[in-house]
């Protein structure tokens, strides 16, 4: 009789734990919805957002609409346009190369795009990794030569406007400058390195191999990608469509989805593509000529939020915008892909691990770098 006495208690016990655990869970995931309550609403674009601990999604969800005219609703599935979050995945493609044996970090870029001019001092491909060349930035130049950016351009293009610039805007290595033109021409020397066009190595290197079926570097802006948000951007009374006819890939043009980079992620603690090696040259920040170190890696922003090591790029494209943090030590990842041209991700995606994360911050003081989302491209 005192056994099953004691059986009931430890049962009672058992399922009180389970019930304040569900009760704490949905604690969390309605403040989590009510970062995003202002596009939680049928007639407004909004965000999909995926949180990932120890390898899993433990919670996603979409707000908003996808696509107005067909009031599908945002989620985890759908392909967003990640915008410059792409530069990390054309970083690992160089990396890849690099491991073999194809081309060497130090190189000199005009080895394999030998249209560029001579400058005084030249510009090796890690300096594109870390945006130390002083190219000037191409979609800046697109923007004074009077481009429309709802016109289309490829990357002959991206090159020609490059090309045409003589002077660099400092010595290669001395500053740091975010530059689309190298990670732009990063995409061409994947395609000379490896006799393959970006998108093909990066699906047959990456994709692939990680099971992300619904990921490509879109190169062609006439082609039908399924299951494609719909970009958005604010118009009086309403929104309107924004979607980019752009064909050069680098400095962006991935599209995926939640579901996918948890592959990615997942990529990060046991690598099926690049082992080891390729993580840690992932996360090595680059040098100044002097030997100082700044914060930018591969694709990668390397920092410190409220003491925790943090590794995260923002995109913003057209009416997309995107983010993906990562704190690597609590093994707790955020991916937020948002399709109104207006929303920034970067701080949803912090509002949503100071939730999550909020017993095992290491101070509250916050470095202002760290809050910045991607540098913005034009328009």
């Amino acid at each position: 009789m005192r056994f099953f006495r004691m059986l009931a208690v430890l049962v009672l016990s058992l399922a009180s734990s389970v019930v304040g655990l569900s009760q704490s869970a949905d604690g969390v995931t309605a403040k989590v919805d009510a970062i995003f309550a202002n596009f939680d609403k049928p007639d407004s674009p909004g965000c999909a957002l995926g949180v990932i601990k120890d390898g899993k999604l433990i919670y996603s969800r979409g707000y908003g609409k996808a696509n107005l005219e067909h009031g599908i609703a945002n989620g985890s599935k759908l392909v967003y346009d990640i915008g410059s979050t792409s530069k990390q995945f054309t970083a690992a493609s160089i990396l890849l190369l690099a491991q073999a044996g194809k081309l060497l970090l130090e190189d000199d870029v005009r080895k394999f795009i030998p249209e560029l001019p001579v400058y005084p001092k030249p510009i090796l491909i890690r300096h594109l990794i870390h945006h130390t060349s002083g190219l000037r930035d191409y979609l800046t130049l697109f923007n004074l030569a009077g481009v429309n950016f709802d016109d289309t351009t490829t990357e002959s293009d991206a090159l020609k406007i490059i090309q045409r610039q003589r002077a660099l805007n400092f010595t290669p290595g001395d500053e740091w400058l975010y530059s689309n033109s190298g990670y732009f021409l990063l995409s061409f020397i994947v395609k000379r390195a490896s006799g393959k066009s970006l998108p093909e190595f990066a699906k047959e290197n990456i994709f692939d191999p990680l099971g992300m079926k619904h990921t490509l570097i879109l190169d062609d802006h006439k082609r039908i990608v399924p299951m494609r948000v719909t970009g958005y951007s604010p118009k009086s009374g309403g929104f309107q469509t924004e979607m980019s006819n752009f064909e050069q890939t680098g400095d962006g043009a991935v599209l995926t989805s939640i579901e996918d980079l948890l592959l990615w992620d997942q990529n990060f603690y046991e690598p099926k593509v690049g082992g080891k090696a390729l993580l840690d040259q992932m996360h090595a920040v680059g040098a100044f000529n002097d030997g100082k170190k700044h914060d930018y890696a591969s694709g990668l922003f390397i920092e410190e939020y409220k003491g925790l090591r943090k590794v995260s790029h923002g995109g913003s494209w057209a009416g997309f915008r995107s983010d993906m943090a990562r704190f690597p030590d609590q093994k707790f990842s955020v991916a937020c892909l948002c399709n109104l041209g207006t929303v920034n991700p970067s701080a949803f995606a912090l509002q949503v691990a100071d939730l999550y994360l909020a017993d095992q911050f290491k101070t509250t003081e916050v470095k202002a770098s760290t809050l910045r989302g991607a540098p913005p491209k034009l328009p």
